[in-house]
Parts: C-alpha cells; sequence; structure tokens
C-alpha cells in the first residue's frame, strides 16, 4: 500500500485516540493532521506502521495537552469536552471500552490525571496496547508506564459511578426525558431526575451561560420546564442524538443553526447530570453556529408574553 492508503486506514484510530487526549475535536484533527506531515516527511518506512503513528499522535497530542492545560485554568465557568456525535474508530473487541471512554463522564474523569498518566491509561485500558507499544509512545521505559497505570486506574476508578444504566434504559429515559422537556411538563421531569440532579453549562465566556450549577430535581425541572417552551415559540428545535455515547440532543435556532448541545448522564434509573455546551467554539465542527446572545434575547421575549 502507498503511505496515503496506510495512513487512511489508520486516520480513525488515531483521531480516536488524540481526542481522548485531548477532550477536543478541532485539536485532535489537528494532531491527526500533524502526524500525517510527519509521517509523509519521512525518509524510510517503519517496521510497523501503526506503532509509529500511533505513538507520533500520542507524543503531539500530550504536548498539546500540556498547554491546553495553561489555558483551562483561565477558562470561565465549566469545561467540557468538544461533543463528538460519533467515533470513527471501531473494534467490536473493545467495544465496551471505546464507548465507556469517550463519554462526557469518563473524559472529565480523564482532566484529574497528568498527560502522561492519562495517555498510558489510554493506550493500555482503552485501546489494548502492549507495554511495549505504550513505553514507545509516551518515551518511558515500561516498568515507568506499569507505574503510571496504577497511578491512573486509581484516580479512574474513585470517580466512577457505582451503577451504569444499560443502553436500552438510558434511551428509554431519555426519550421520556425530551418529550416532557417539549412540553414543559414540569411534573414529569421530576420524576426522571434524581434528587442531586445538576444542570450544568459551558458557555466558555462566549454565549449566555447559567452563573452556577442549578442542583436538585425540583429547581432543574423548573428551570427547564418553563424554558424550553418558550424556546420552541420561537422555532428553536432539539434533535435528538447519541453525544459522546450518551443520550443527548442537538438545539438548533429557526435557521437550523446549532446553539448547544445536551448530554444526559443516567444512573440507577436517574438522570444525575445534565451537560449544556453552549460555547461556540465548541460547535463549530457540527455545522453553522447560532447566534445564542440573540436566541436568548427572543427567549426572554416568549417569555414575557402570554
Amino acid at each position: 500500500m502507498s503511505k496515503v492508503e496506510e495512513f487512511e486506514g489508520l486516520r480513525p484510530l488515531l483521531f480516536s485516540i488524540a481526542y481522548r487526549i485531548l477532550g477536543s475535536v478541532s485539536e485532535a484533527e489537528d494532531a491527526v493532521q500533524e502526524t500525517w506531515l510527519r509521517f509523509d516527511g519521512s525518509a524510510t518506512r517503519p517496521t510497523s506502521t501503526k506503532a509509529f503513528l500511533s505513538a507520533t499522535v500520542t507524543r503531539i497530542s500530550i504536548d498539546v495537552l500540556r498547554s491546553a492545560r495553561v489555558r483551562r485554568e483561565e477558562y470561565v465557568g465549566p469545561w467540557f469536552p468538544e461533543p463528538l456525535l460519533s467515533d470513527p474508530y471501531q473494534d467490536p473487541a473493545r467495544a465496551v471500552e471505546l464507548a465507556d471512554s469517550v463519554s462526557m463522564a469518563a473524559l472529565l474523569l480523564l482532566e484529574r490525571l497528568s498527560p502522561l498518566e492519562r495517555a498510558v491509561f489510554l493506550l493500555r485500558e482503552v485501546f489494548a496496547f502492549g507495554f511495549d507499544e505504550v513505553a514507545e509512545a509516551v518515551g518511558r521505559s515500561e516498568a515507568a508506564c506499569r507505574q503510571l497505570l496504577v497511578r491512573a486506574r486509581r484516580h479512574m476508578e474513585a470517580g466512577r459511578p457505582r451503577f451504569a444504566a444499560d443502553r436500552r434504559e438510558r434511551q428509554e429515559l431519555a426519550t421520556r426525558f425530551f418529550d416532557a422537556l417539549k412540553d414543559g411538563d414540569v411534573g414529569g421531569l421530576r420524576e426522571l431526575l434524581a434528587a442531586d440532579v445538576q444542570l450544568v453549562g459551558d458557555g466558555g465566556g462566549k454565549a449566555p451561560q447559567l452563573a452556577k450549577a442549578v442542583v436538585g430535581a425540583e429547581k432543574v425541572a423548573r428551570l427547564l420546564g418553563s424554558v424550553f417552551p418558550s424556546m420552541l415559540r420561537i422555532d428553536v428545535s432539539l434533535e435528538p442524538l447519541e453525544i459522546n455515547g450518551q443520550p443527548g440532543a442537538v438545539v438548533r435556532d429557526w435557521d437550523g443553526k446549532v446553539l448547544h448541545t445536551l448530554v444526559l448522564d443516567v444512573l440507577d434509573g436517574r438522570i444525575q447530570t445534565i451537560r449544556s455546551v453552549i460555547n461556540p467554539d465548541k460547535l463549530g465542527h457540527l455545522g453553522p453556529v447560532a447566534d445564542a446572545w440573540a436566541v436568548d434575547r427572543e427567549v426572554k421575549r416568549a417569555r414575557r408574553q402570554p
């Protein structure tokens, strides 16, 4: 095969590695492109193209993450990963690990790890690389990688929920939730929410967002039940979709432009967390982005009308 054919065959894997390390679609795509430039510019062909490209994209992503962490410390409000509609890499033997590792909750847990711990954990636990390949990718000894993995596992396990809903249960719950949301059914929403549910938004200071997380079934149900019917009155639409492997939706303005996304964490038969990404910088890969400020003004006007 030509270099281009080899690279394109591995592109889905490379993107999946980079996205999980970085939590950013745009930065992951840039890392994959830089990997291609280095591969194309190499005078020799590696013994294993997969190992070479995986190591290259991992190192690039680690470097990007280190600089990104400084920016995230100055981020306005909560920081969430960029929403991902579909993971391009599929491996039936690793389906559970791949699906779990791309969820918003898992990506936020990965933020607790150092860049090296994050890379080692993902390559070993999610993509099942051998320790020799992991060591080559991160530039550490196999013994050091084993220690990094032990620490990473400890951090990840400490933050994981004890009970996870199966796929069918999550989708059924999400369908009921979005139906109640469209109807402004406060009681129906309340029944689906955990007592300590949290509604959290990521606007990055570039779009209207909640001043702080809204906590509690009653508060969240009343807020959602009052706002969404007004949004529908001005032709805002809600498109249920799977986002980061979880039940979610893309909310669009009257022109079909992306306003924000919603992602639901479902635990023990209830919705535990509702995360909204409304920062326009994180939505461009989903399509043309709406003017969230203009929509906010129209919603407030609609709520004042009988």
